[in-house]
């Protein structure tokens, strides 16, 4: 009798070409996205070698980095990143890839682009020159961020070579309360096992609180596995997966789609499989969850207050804890809810499709973003936008006086015109608060969109729930 296998095993399994007596495995790849940043070097390297590409229709390249979130009638600004732009379009083109330009309405983020284009797929394994490729695993993708050498392989060859990970199974039971979102739930398995904690893993959450969520919700989950030190995120596809993809422009179409089907309902782990590490998350005792510090995992429920650096016994964790009290400008004992906040940024990858800003807009409905504060509401892409427009959620947006933009990675991380100055302080959606993340001096609280919406409300943070 065949050992039981977990997702993870099977998707490895299957795309194994070759291994090498260390362990050393050369797996073969079956989706590609790329976009500015992390691309140049790689195409400048295939026209060095005389190379061309493996597979051109199994890429798809976006530019989201650099790209401007105000009128882009006035172009890229930049000089760099509009030659970054530039220089993707140009090699796109040389190389006969799929590019959505910044003036398409498809383009957006890559890590939303992929999914609601129907490229990203259950049992696939997907790769990027992005840390954040982990959201899609919530399809049941093997998907995972890659280095710009990588990155040039994959397109020669449309191979990787990988050692295999672990398995750890976070499971997750119970309801999710009122003002909770995936969010949370992932900021709080952060907190508990550390940014470290999922090292050397591939994580696949499960569990009757996973299989409830929405597609928008578990890809939240996955993007930010990452943060938890893991190489991947995964989430067994099922009919909610299967009810996502059915009818996007890339998905498979008539019999070719059955066939899909009945391939992808025997990717999840069989019974039995044995994992590696289980983590347990009870999701009733989860509240919304605030960052405080410059790493993930300094995360704490929205009812708690600022850490006391003297209580921590591991003398490296105390001087993490005073290092970032320093650079976040909070002292000990202090309010979550007492924290003043500059600006309040709503999108990213984490955070920036349909479904987090109708959240957001539940919030914001019939309110004023309060004068001390600067809000934006930066949706994950061209579709996300249209579709948040033709629901009236912009109109929401605008009166209660956030700017409505275009779609990018904006405030994200500083490699566009959307970045804090030194000392202000951001009620972010995005997926971390690194120092100078947001901008050279700025300081990010990590929260839910709907957390972030209450924020720009009150000029601060405070407990959203107080306000559904």
């Amino acid at each position: 009798m065949a050992k039981p296998k977990t997702l993870f095993d099977k998707i490895w399994t299957n795309h194994l070409i070759n291994k090498q007596k260390d362990g050393t495995c050369l797996i073969y790849i079956d989706r590609h996205l790329i976009h500015e940043v992390t691309s140049p070097q790689a195409f400048e390297g295939l026209l060095a070698s005389k190379r061309g590409v493996r597979r051109s229709r199994a890429t798809l390249a976006v530019a989201d980095h650099n790209v401007p979130t105000t009128d882009r009638k006035k172009g890229v600004s930049d000089k760099e990143s509009k030659l970054q732009i530039e220089t993707l379009a140009k090699n796109c083109k040389n190389f006969k890839i799929n590019f959505f330009s910044m003036q398409d309405i498809r383009q957006g983020i890559v890590h939303i682009v992929g999914p609601e284009q129907g490229f990203t797929l259950p049992g696939m394994t997907i790769v990027c020159g992005d840390s954040h490729t982990s959201t899609h695993g919530a399809f049941g993708a093997l998907a995972f961020g890659i280095g710009t050498s990588e990155v040039e392989h994959v397109l020669a060859t449309q191979t990787l070579i990988q050692l295999p990970a672990k398995n750890m199974r976070v499971t997750i039971n119970g309801g999710i309360a009122g003002g909770v979102c995936s969010k949370d739930l992932i900021l709080a398995i952060i907190g508990k096992i550390g940014t470290a904690g999922g090292t050397g893993y591939v994580i696949e959450y499960a569990g009757k609180t996973i299989e409830k969520l929405s597609m928008e919700a578990r890809m939240s989950i996955c993007n930010m596995s990452i943060e938890a030190g893991a190489r991947a995120g995964l989430i067994a596809p099922d009919n909610t997966t299967f009810n996502y993809i059915k009818n996007r422009p890339m998905a498979p179409k008539g019999n070719d789609w059955e066939k899909a089907i009945k391939y992808w309902r025997k990717l999840p782990s069989d019974k039995g499989a044995v994992y590696d590490k289980e983590i347990i998350l009870e999701a009733p005792t989860v509240e919304p969850q605030v960052s405080w510090g410059t790493s993930p995992q300094d995360v704490v429920g929205v009812s708690g207050k600022v850490p006391n650096p003297k209580k921590e016994t591991n003398q490296a964790r105390r001087s993490q804890i005073t290092r970032s009290l320093k650079y976040m400008g909070l002292s000990s004992h202090k309010k979550i809810t007492d924290i003043k906040i500059d600006y309040v940024f709503i999108g990213s990858c984490t955070n920036g499709r349909i479904e987090d800003l109708r959240l957001a807009a539940q919030v914001a409905k019939g309110k004023k973003v309060s004068k001390n504060t600067t809000a934006i509401i930066v949706p994950g892409s061209g579709l996300v936008k249209k579709q948040a427009e033709d629901e009236g959620l912009d109109e929401i947006f605008t009166k209660a006086g956030f700017e409505w933009r275009e779609p990018g990675c904006s405030m994200c991380l500083a490699m566009n015109a959307d970045k804090l100055k030194p000392r202000q302080r951001c009620a972010s959606t995005s997926n971390r608060n690194f120092e100078g993340r947001q901008g050279r001096g700025g300081r990010t609280h990590l929260m839910n969109p709907q957390m972030a919406a209450a924020a720009a409300i009150a000029g601060q943070i405070i407990d959203v729930r107080k306000l559904l």
